[in-house]
């Protein structure tokens, strides 16, 4: 499947004939899902209409469709220049196929979860067309065929009801105009009621449900028949306008800026959006604030405890007295010299020696300034003193480098206070604290506000806290920017290193990591015969050879004349997730060449194989799994549609319900690899990803390699965003 493909609109209604006929009807068999994407909900599938051999393609909002479902669709037959004629879809209803072998391949094709191909000929075998209605209505009845017992049955009879309900919620928002793609993360989020509470507040769905817009959710509203000048509609625009400011990394927003956005995205007067603010108020949902510079700020409600904790508790923590021994920080160090061989410099002594006093730390520095020296010689210290001593990271690889380069354990901030899903709150809390003397964080630039204040939260007053991390990097996904904001506050102590050590000038990565973060164009350095470098372009201009250029590094010349595997040491890391060097089109492009065959299951477009590099894109607090950890398939199940994933050794089993929370990670975004580190790195650089190429971007991007990083595209590309 092409990006030309990936790039066609998504389809518009189709009128009626002019002679007053309805849209087309076909009624078929999904055989492929040649293009899926879950963002818009638009597809391209093979479809085979009931009673034919020939596959027709179907084009439209289909994202939830799987193959082998049987659908009705309505609409109408297009002609594309490029892919001939199509049948674009205007909606579309999953029924019950009524020929056996349709059946048969209905039940098989992992939709209802325990029957998969030799279970779903025993049961068609057994009640022939009365299948649907024993499921629906009589599902005690299937243990009456060969080999189904009550587990089974209980596993059919769930996975039906779910299934049920799915497809009444497409039913559902296809009438409101919401595509039907979003039917699978509205039941995640709601459940079998997921109807009944959408009805009661539409506007919901566009605090919930990542891809609806509050424009969507709002033109539902009306149709319902909730007013414009509603104040529960504008309370409902306002605190999801915050919601979206939060999304971008913002705590506030200045309550005058607020009331006209808000006023002209809603299309009311100023006084009903401050009549609303007001009203969010009172019902705790947003803090009024006035801040020293006299701004009125509105917060919501949550992210405004945030930062009061975080900054009160980080105030106390400071002034509380530490049970640390009596250490010479001067005499520690010096012996620490001694025995690994080789002094620190200036700014790292002075580091240690504030860390070892106790308190609140904050230390950042870019690649090659010795902050994991720092760490290391601190931890000796303590641990020769016997203080007891906690490390954690924001993510599962970070704390793995971490534990790798200190040989001491090392934990995700997540997993060390043990988030509890069922209770939905942090286990580690004031009531029941982490009980250490010493806490180490790496990567704090990634902490948001919100995690901030957890940590802080499960500290005991005794605890000290060194907080490491590169400011220049890209702030935190989520919002605020918790470590850049504390060193400008100048209230907590900090060490900036600046000195770029001689081993780590010997590496064109860090060397052009703060060229680019000083914003310097960096330098490539020519390569003679034989020689090697760990910072090379390789030079392409247009996307599509840029692709392929990027194909035949990652599964050739980087693995023969380095030594590294292929999926296991290389990341191609890219600045945006669509295009043909997007991430989207990347994963699609090194699945085919690195694991292309393979016995596996397909979700919304994507064909998960064993052996498959994949990440989880959100926090599975039951699975211990975060957004950003990265696996590779050990199995795949195709009768259950079930697989299991390696992380680091550790299996996770994945229901087919949960593959909506995996990606192929052959390619991964910026954003996707903060905390991480690879043996070898290969990015794209292309004036096609101008918007995105921004100096914190490249640098980040850059500094997540640890022996090699090639850039492949545009020269010109590198003069991101004018700065250099």
């Amino acid at each position: 499947m092409d990006e030309d493909r990936a790039s066609q609109p998504s389809p518009e209604p189709l009128p009626d004939d002019p002679e007053g006929g309805k849209p087309e009807g076909l009624e078929g068999t999904v055989e492929r899902i040649l293009f899926s994407n879950d963002e818009t909900g638009y597809a391209v599938v093979g479809l085979r209409p009931q009673g034919t051999r020939d596959e027709v393609t179907i084009i439209g909002n289909l994202a939830t469709v799987q193959p082998q479902e049987f659908l009705h669709v309505e609409g109408g037959w297009v002609t594309d220049k490029k892919y001939g004629r199509q049948f674009r879809v205007e909606r579309f209803t999953p029924v019950q196929p009524t020929a056996t072998e349709a059946m048969e391949r209905y039940l098989a094709s992992g939709l209802i979860r325990g029957i998969g191909k030799r279970y779903a000929k025993k049961l068609v075998q057994k009640f022939g067309a009365d299948i649907f209605d024993v499921i629906e209505n009589h599902p005690e009845k299937l243990s009456k065929a060969e080999g189904i017992g009550p587990k089974r049955v209980e596993q059919i009879r769930a996975s039906w009801t779910e299934h049920r309900a799915l497809r009444d919620i497409m039913m559902f928002v296809q009438q409101y105009g919401i595509p039907q793609g979003f039917a699978h993360r509205i039941y995640r989020q709601y459940g079998v009621h997921s109807i009944e509470k959408i009805r009661r507040n539409p506007y919901q769905l566009a605090l919930d449900i990542k891809g609806i817009g509050f424009k969507s959710a709002d033109m539902m509203a009306q149709k319902i028949g909730i007013p414009v000048e509603s104040v529960d509609r504008c309370k409902s625009g306002i605190f999801f306008m915050l919601q979206e400011l939060a999304g971008e990394g913002h705590m506030f927003f200045p309550a005058d800026p607020l009331i006209q956005r808000a006023s002209e995205a809603l299309g009311v007067e100023p006084d009903l959006i401050v009549t609303a603010i007001n009203a969010l108020k009172e019902d705790g949902h947003v803090v009024l604030d006035l801040l020293p510079d006299q701004t009125r700020a509105v917060y919501l409600a949550s992210l405004h405890r945030h930062e009061v904790g975080v900054a009160t508790g980080l105030l106390h923590l400071m002034k509380s007295g530490k049970l640390l021994p009596k250490i010479e920080p001067l005499k520690e160090i010096a012996h620490f010299e001694t025995t690994h061989g080789f002094s620190l410099a200036s700014h790292q002594k002075q580091a240690v020696a504030q860390a070892l006093g106790g308190g609140v730390l904050v230390i950042t520095g870019g690649p090659g300034t010795g902050k994991t020296t720092i760490i290391k010689a601190i931890l000796r210290i303590l641990q020769k003193f016997g203080v007891s001593t906690l490390l954690a990271a924001p993510t599962g690889r970070a704390a793995k480098r971490m534990n790798e380069l200190t040989d001491m354990p090392a934990a995700t901030i997540h997993r060390l206070l043990q988030f509890s899903p069922q209770e939905n709150k942090w286990l580690r809390n004031p009531q029941n604290p982490l009980k250490t003397d010493f806490i180490i964080v790496d990567e704090a630039s990634m902490i948001d506000v919100q995690l901030a204040h957890a940590l802080v939260r499960a500290l005991q007053s005794t605890t000290s806290l060194v907080l490491v991390g590169d400011i220049d990097q890209l702030p935190s996904v989520g919002a605020g920017s918790f470590l850049r904001d504390l060193l400008q506050s100048q209230v907590v102590p900090q060490v900036r290193l600046h000195e770029i050590f001689r081993q780590a000038q010997a590496s064109h990565i860090v060397m052009n990591a703060h060229r680019i973060n000083a914003g310097d164009v960096p330098i490539i350095p020519p390569i003679k015969d034989g020689e090697v470098s760990d910072f090379m372009l390789v030079e392409r201009e247009d996307p599509a050879s840029a692709v392929d250029a990027i194909k035949k590094l990652v599964q050739v010349q980087i693995p023969s004349k380095f030594g590294f595997d292929a999926r296991a040491d290389i990341q191609v890391i890219t600045p945006m997730h669509r295009g043909l060097l997007g991430a989207q089109n990347m994963n699609r492009e090194l699945q085919n060449l690195l694991n292309p065959r393979g016995r596996g299951i397909e979700r919304s477009g994507i064909a998960f194989r064993p052996g498959d590099k994949v990440m989880q894109t959100s926090n599975d607090y039951d699975k211990d799994v975060f957004n950003g950890d990265i696996g590779f398939i050990s199995s795949v199940n195709q009768d259950d549609h079930t697989l299991r994933v390696n992380f680091d050794g550790r299996l996770v089993f994945y229901e087919s319900s949960d593959l909506d929370d995996l990606e192929l990670a052959y390619a991964i975004t910026v954003h996707k690899s903060q905390g991480s580190e690879y043996r070898a790195v290969v990015m794209p650089v292309h004036t096609t990803h101008f918007v995105m190429l921004q100096r914190n971007l490249l640098y980040t991007a850059v500094t997540r390699g640890r022996g090699l990083v090639v850039l492949v595209g545009q020269r010109r590309a590198l003069l991101t965003r004018g700065e250099f």
